[in-house]
């Protein structure tokens, strides 16, 4: 294909409309547990095989733009394929039918563990805990096969763990992250991008530097923004955009920079951290929506449905303003070698951030004794060897606590 062709593509009229966009996401989000991978595969089932939206070609390269980027892959896949079908307005559709089902149930949780905890004890709370050892041990099992498939990205995975629990702040997992890209950069070179299609997505080169623009304008501004008025809803905005716009790798690498954003402060206590995180599990949708049940069990205000909205908004909108800010210009930037290298180091370090974050805040706060141990192997033979659903893993970790708190 030819680069005025890849133009062409690029600006093609969407030929669909955002209430059909709506009721086929609406569904995904009412039915996909499983995480990231499991969601592109429903994707890819009902978009190019059943509804035939885009042909296997594009949604390969559009799965491959979505994991070149920050950001939680599988909704940002469901932005661009709204927006091929339906523009602007069919993106908006995708995101809020996919993520809205796992949002309201995770506030309703957060709303009832006061009366769950009184009514069944604490017990169920700590196997919620546990079951997060066995999930985020399954996930740094699964990004470490593929993305520290050698010694030199196995040994940044582990640099950038001592790094992150070194320096346990946002700071020090910043810094794990461009450490990553560096290396990258100078010592994994090598290897060209696969043959790819043009994306027929219609986001103009204006729209797209207008959007990149907006990205870094509040990465940059929004801390300065927070300390000069006070406003602890400004604040909680910096922390969530700042969370979305660092997660590279999936989902679960946003517990540990959501944890240094809010447990440190007293936003949240890490109880109340870790038993939502385990909740998540057992919820369809994106594990981002983790951050609707953050805001709305936080201490200050605001918090409740307000502060839910909030913090599931500023956590997303990076990832509208990069795949709208990257669209136009994917065709070139796959193919540079310096951006490929870097994205390696980076994946790298990420797995070494969720490597610590297995060890603290979760092994930590979950594992405080042998039955405790005995729990999460068992969850996590499930989870691996049995390939039970998280939901049911969850659901079953969360009555073995009750039943070991009441022997």
């Amino acid at each position: 294909m030819s680069k005025h062709e890849a133009s062409r593509s690029v600006s093609a009229t969407p030929h669909g409309h955002a209430g059909e966009v709506f009721a086929a996401f609406l569904k995904l989000g009412l039915t996909s547990f499983g995480g990231p991978v499991a969601h592109l595969g429903y994707f890819r089932d009902e978009f190019v095989v059943r509804r035939r939206w885009l042909d296997e070609r594009a949604y390969a390269d559009l799965v491959a733009l979505c994991q070149f980027l920050p950001g939680p892959a599988s909704s940002q896949v469901g932005m661009a394929i709204g927006l091929s079908r339906a523009g602007y307005l069919g993106a908006l559709s995708a995101w809020t039918a996919f993520t809205l089902p796992s949002a309201i149930a995770l506030v309703l949780f957060a709303f009832s563990i006061g009366v769950l905890g009184e009514a069944l004890g604490s017990g169920w709370l700590h196997g919620l805990k546990v079951a997060a050892v066995a999930v985020v041990a399954l996930a740094v099992l699964g990004m470490a096969r593929s993305l520290t498939p050698d010694r030199e990205r196995a040994t940044l995975a582990v640099v950038a763990a001592a790094i992150t629990l070194a320096i346990p702040s946002a700071w020090g997992q910043v810094g794990a992250i461009a450490l990553g890209g560096l290396v990258g950069v100078t010592l994994l070179r090598g290897g060209a991008p696969a043959d790819h299609a043009a994306l027929s997505l219609s986001v103009s080169r204006r729209v797209g530097f207008t959007a990149l623009l907006a990205f870094f304008v509040l990465l940059l501004g929004l801390p300065f923004l927070a300390a000069a008025t006070g406003s602890q809803g400004v604040a909680l905005f910096d922390a969530f955009y700042r969370a979305g716009s660092l997660v590279f790798g999936g989902g679960h690498v946003v517990l540990p920079l959501l944890q240094a954003e809010v447990v440190p402060p007293g936003w949240v206590t890490n109880d109340s951290f870790l038993a939502g995180y385990g909740a998540a599990q057992a919820v369809p949708g994106p594990l981002f929506t983790f951050a609707a049940y953050l805001g709305a069990v936080m201490d200050p205000q605001p918090n409740g449905w307000a502060g839910a909205a909030l913090c599931l908004v500023a956590v997303f909108t990076p990832s509208f303003l990069l795949v709208l800010g990257t669209l136009p210009f994917w065709e070139n930037l796959r193919r540079r070698p310096m951006a490929q290298s870097a994205l390696k180091g980076v994946n790298a370090a990420v797995v070494g951030l969720l490597l610590a974050a297995l060890y603290h805040p979760v092994w930590t706060a979950g594992i405080l004794g042998a039955a405790d141990f005995a729990l999460a192997a068992s969850a996590f033979l499930l989870l691996f060897m049995w390939k039970t659903p998280p939901w049911l893993v969850v659901l079953l970790s969360a009555v073995a606590g009750a039943l070991i708190a009441a022997w």
